[in-house]
């Protein structure tokens, strides 16, 4: 099925949204460092199974607007931009979808934004709560003088130089590492100096993103740039102060989750079940489903099984 890609003006942005079917709004929201085409996959396949699919870059990827302002990336913006283009496409309601950071911001729009989710699903980013500090904080507190990349991201301009200076390698090296090959290979230099010296740039890459595919998503950032990805990463404290409007609400809506068992999220905070953390946050967590062996990126490694789950979860909602 062919879909058209348009820009959506809403209340807040401008954004660039791949748009296809009729039916039911399903919102197909994507993680670091991606955009819209990572759902590529899925949205033909929605659309074919009867709903309205609508895939944006959100704010600060491809073609959406790009605040330079840090504080324009906070979780609540990144909310709203969603509650915007829900209006935005006439519609009352969706069901909302989010993979990575596009997770989180999912679960967030269900509780800043409940009527205008009518159910959610997270895909390798699951939903752990306010939690008693900034996250940033528990990383400082968790790694120490250890190296993580989202504590490696705080000081604006360090990363973004790294990244911007070849999109196609840093994106090669990115998305091996957090795909199923790569944490399998566990191959990595732990002395580099930045993120991208400790990856290593796979040949081949795995089949599962080809050449094509790959020229596309560097061709984006290098319009784009990361800077705009990256700020989503500085705002630990603002998010954390904004969450507490919501603190102690559960998610009442129907919701999935879905994750590659070898995902590197489900293992971010050594010693915590993050499924069993995530199952206290829901009054509804209807699907819980983990696929051998597949890694972050589960949605283009797993095409097939993905679009199987997310349809049995859709079909299984009650009418509108």
């Amino acid at each position: 099925m062919a879909f058209e890609v348009e820009m959506i003006e809403t209340a807040n942005v401008r954004l660039r949204v791949a748009l296809a079917g009729a039916g039911p709004l399903v919102v197909l929201i994507h993680g670091f460092p991606e955009g819209w085409y990572s759902w590529r996959h899925q949205i033909p396949a929605l659309a074919s199974a009867g709903f309205r699919v609508a895939a944006p870059d959100v704010r600060g990827y491809g073609g959406s607007d790009k605040p330079l302002a840090i504080e324009a990336y906070t979780i609540r913006e990144m909310c709203a931009d969603i509650d915007g283009l829900i209006a935005a496409l006439g519609a009352e309601q969706a069901v909302v979808i989010g993979h990575d950071w596009g997770a989180a911001i999912t679960y967030a729009t269900a509780l800043f934004h409940p009527e205008r989710v009518r159910a959610l699903a997270g895909l390798g980013g699951p939903h752990l709560g306010r939690g008693p500090m900034p996250f940033v904080e528990l990383l400082r507190k968790v790694y120490q003088d250890r190296f993580f990349y989202q504590l490696y991201f705080q000081e604006p301009g360090v990363a973004e130089a790294e990244l911007d200076a070849d999109p196609l390698t840093s994106l090669r090296k990115i998305y091996y590492a957090a795909s199923g090959e790569g944490q399998k290979a566990k191959v990595h230099d732990p002395s580099g100096p930045g993120w991208l010296d400790r990856l290593v740039d796979p040949d081949p890459f795995p089949p599962w993103l080809t050449e094509t595919d790959l020229d596309y998503c560097a061709e984006q950032f290098r319009h784009s740039g990361f800077g705009g990805p990256l700020n989503r990463y500085r705002n630990s404290e603002r998010d954390f102060a904004q969450l507490g409007e919501v603190e102690g609400k559960r998610i009442t809506q129907p919701a999935a989750f879905l994750a590659g068992s070898l995902d590197a999220n489900l293992r971010m905070l050594p010693g915590v079940d993050v499924i069993e953390l995530m199952r206290a946050q829901f009054d509804e967590l209807r699907t819980v489903k983990l696929f051998d062996d597949a890694g972050h990126w589960l949605q283009q490694e797993r095409p097939a099984e993905v679009n199987a789950a997310l349809l049995e979860f859709l079909q299984g909602l009650p009418a509108d």
